[in-house]
């Protein structure tokens, strides 16, 4: 997962495209460039110090003044990068940028080790655990039903039927056709896990997360998606049998999924306690402890 390059789209209201950008030059370094075109994004581009370009644009799906409203885009970033990363977050927080329930996160993950196989593992990995990723990550019904909708059981059965053997088959599976100039507001985009971008712009794009500018909780969701990426890269098989949802153990139950994914020890600690902080139950154990159970039936 560590090795994997990604990049982040961080939607935000209350504060200038160009406050904005001068916030995250704080941290970057470099100058400040008011690109203005197209007239409906109005980008101002921020070229960092190491040449990188981080983009700050305007986006009509928020709930602000237009004037107010400010995408931040990451350049092509590392894992090393994590920690400038967070420090930008801080940086635009301070300059009074904020979020409310029309704002977004998007990771796009690099698809070029992406071949096939893996594309189909992952697909198969989040139907069965879709439930409890939604759960955790505490997406509204109105994202899950617009921006963010589930796996699409017509492409899923497609693709265990038909066993697509490379990419292009693959594209027919998703499209329904062979789409050899997707476009980027194709109508499949909508998904949680959007393969739309594996053909457009040549990344695995994940739309789940809620916005924040919470350097800790963006940095749990970009190990997730790196996490879960790596699994569906590495894996021979997997599962797609949808996994029942159980609120009382959901903890525990996600917390197995992300020991699973690697998310293992005290480096993703922080990772996990953020990941997991939504769902009922103990992380520790599924279901009630058994002293308690004890203790219920001597009472009885």
């Amino acid at each position: 997962m560590k090795t994997l390059r990604f990049g982040i789209e961080i939607e935000t209201i209350g504060q200038t495209r160009d406050a904005v950008a001068r916030a995250i030059q704080t941290v970057v370094g470099g100058t400040v460039q008011h690109i203005g075109s197209p007239a409906c994004y109005d980008p101002y581009d921020v070229v960092a110090a190491d040449g990188r370009r981080w983009r700050v644009m305007a986006d009509s799906s928020l709930n602000a003044d237009r004037s107010r409203q400010a995408e931040v885009v990451s350049p092509i970033l590392t894992y090393d990068d994590l920690e400038t990363l967070q420090e930008v977050i801080r940086a635009v927080r301070r300059a009074g940028a904020r979020v409310d329930s029309s704002c977004g996160i998007h990771i796009h993950v690099d698809a070029a080790r992406f071949d096939v196989g893996a594309l189909r593992n992952l697909v198969k990995i989040v139907n069965k655990q879709e439930q409890l990723i939604e759960h955790a990550l505490g997406i509204t019904e109105a994202r899950r039903s617009r921006w963010c909708r589930g796996i699409d059981q017509g492409f899923l059965a497609k693709i265990e039927r038909q066993r697509p053997s490379d990419l292009e088959e693959m594209n027919r599976a998703w499209y329904g056709y062979h789409n050899r100039a997707p476009q980027h507001y194709d109508h499949t985009r909508y998904h949680g896990v959007n393969l739309h971008n594996v053909w457009f712009r040549g990344t695995v794009e994940y739309r789940w997360f809620e916005a924040t500018l919470h350097a800790g909780k963006v940095k749990a969701y970009i190990q997730f998606a790196l996490a879960l990426s790596a699994k569906a890269i590495n894996a021979r098989a997997s599962s797609s049998k949808r996994r029942d949802f159980n609120p009382a153990t959901a903890k525990y139950d996600f917390r197995v999924f992300l020991l699973k994914l690697g998310l293992i020890g005290d480096e993703f600690k922080t990772a996990r306690l953020h990941l997991m902080a939504r769902l009922e139950g103990s992380a520790a154990w599924k279901g009630e402890r058994r002293d308690t159970v004890a203790y219920r039936a001597a009472q009885a």
